[in-house]
């Protein structure tokens, strides 16, 4: 019988929502706030997103 294969699954890239600067921790992207603390708003074109519960916010249109 022939070996099955394995996929490759991609990371999570979590590290890429923080920022260190010193000896501080900052958060780049927003939490959710239905959701709570944990849980980021993914950033799309125009909105900001909530993978786990939908929740959006879109971005706002200046009107000159």
């Amino acid at each position: 019988m022939a070996k099955k294969q394995v996929k490759k699954k991609p990371g999570s890239h979590k590290y890429k929502h923080y920022k260190v600067s010193g000896d501080k921790l900052e958060r780049i992207h927003k939490f959710c706030p239905k959701c709570g603390e944990g849980v980021f708003l993914a950033k799309h074109k125009g909105r900001e997103t909530c993978g786990q519960c939908g929740y959006t916010e879109f971005a706002s249109k200046d009107k000159e």
